[in-house]
């Protein structure tokens, strides 16, 4: 049955992406995405889902708001579960309201996927609590790009200037000379702390904090643009005490994994969170060879060797599906030594049942020759299963 689900994305951080939005979007037929959703958000997408970008970028909006409803709505009719994917929370600025309406008045049934909100989450990043009990007891979200068609403005500036609450803009940063002369007309101080978070919780996260009265000409001198939210109120002046997310060593600098896709999900995850932006670009594939009867010889006489060099966990795996089809396990191991090449090949023998009997302290070649040769390896037959394109030190 046709279903469409409204999800918000979260801030940018992928992992502030809800459980909930996960298991949609690996089941959904259909996924339609904004410019501001986790471009890795759509790698949880079923191989055969249709994938389609509507853009919403401040400015370059690849679909208007009213061809993305038609879209929606028109493959929903086709019979297709929609994962309508918005970035924060489809409800906080995000036209939600709006598309869950069309669906409404089209007679389609949809459920709403909550995400964090930038507002929240950027400004928790950059190191402000949006209510803190020494500074404010309430929060305000207010829209910095009211709807242009609207014949006049529905913003109370008197009832911002004299409330205590932390104001959090979304969308102002074009207007945000407009904005502070307008609280400050209102009667808010103009010393009063400010603070712009740029692509708020993602590697790309920028922050400063002035007042309202130097915050726009500080915004233009640093080049701050959308995405960015603006925090006004005491609570900014903690950014510098309570920042923990800018201080990572690595914070916008790119770095390019050239691993093999399978190998180098964890490698980033530790890039990650030290702040750098991550592309995945294999520059090298592993894939089975076309027939393998070498390897079924060597573990049928298996017992004749007295070590067995594992190199990697691309070899583990490929010698354990080997194992498999002959109808073998680690009981072919009885006779003979075990080493690894590293940690995480030695993790990989370990789920096997197998428990490395050498790991050497460097994880190349030359520390394993080295420390066989400790080990009496002399005089003793070797088995290396192995890729077939690799370094020749160890053979």
């Amino acid at each position: 049955m046709s279903k469409v689900y409204l999800i918000g994305a979260g801030p940018g951080d992928l992992g502030l992406f809800t459980l909930k939005g996960k298991q949609i979007m690996e089941t959904a037929d259909v996924v339609i995405y904004d410019y501001l959703a986790h471009p890795d958000l759509l790698g949880f997408c079923r191989e055969d889902a249709e994938i389609l970008y509507v853009g919403k970028k401040g400015g370059d909006h690849t679909l208007p708001q009213d061809k993305i409803n038609e879209l929606i709505i028109a493959k929903a009719k086709e019979g297709k579960v929609v994962a309508r994917l918005k970035g924060g929370d489809p409800y906080v600025f995000g036209r939600g309201g709006e598309e869950a309406e069309e669906l409404v008045a089209a007679g389609l049934t949809f459920e709403v996927v909550p995400g964090v909100t930038a507002g929240v989450a950027a400004a928790a990043y950059a190191g402000i609590p949006v209510t803190h009990r020494a500074f404010t007891p309430s929060v305000c979200f207010i829209t910095g790009h009211e709807d242009p068609t609207k014949e006049q403005s529905t913003h109370h500036w008197e009832a911002y200037a004299k409330s205590a609450s932390t104001l959090v803009f979304y969308m102002g940063v074009k207007n945000l000379p407009d904005i502070c002369a307008k609280l400050i007309s209102a009667g808010r101080p103009a010393d009063e702390p400010v603070a712009l978070v740029y692509r708020g919780t993602s590697c790309r996260q920028r922050s400063f904090v002035s007042t309202l009265q130097d915050a726009p000409a500080e915004a233009k001198r640093l080049k701050f643009a959308a995405p960015s939210i603006i925090v006004v109120g005491g609570v900014c002046s903690l950014r510098d005490k309570l920042g923990w997310f800018e201080k990572r060593p690595l914070l916008g600098q790119g770095v390019v994994v050239t691993r093999a896709r399978e190998q180098a999900s964890d490698f980033a995850t530790v890039l990650e969170d030290l702040g750098a932006c991550v592309l995945e670009f294999p520059t090298i594939a592993v894939k089975p060879l076309p027939e393998y009867a070498e390897v079924r010889t060597a573990v049928e006489n298996l017992g004749d060797y007295g070590w067995v060099i594992f190199t990697s966990t691309n070899g583990v795996d490929h010698f354990w599906r080997i194992l498999k089809d002959m109808g073998r396990d680690a009981r072919v191991f009885g006779g003979c030594s075990v080493a690894a090449i590293g940690p995480a090949t030695a993790d990989s023998l370990r789920e096997r049942g197998i428990e490395p009997d050498f790991v050497p302290p460097k994880y190349v070649a030359e520390s394993v020759v080295e420390g066989l040769l400790a080990r009496g390896v002399q005089g003793k037959k070797v088995l290396i299963p192995r890729a077939k394109v690799a370094r020749e030190v160890l053979p």
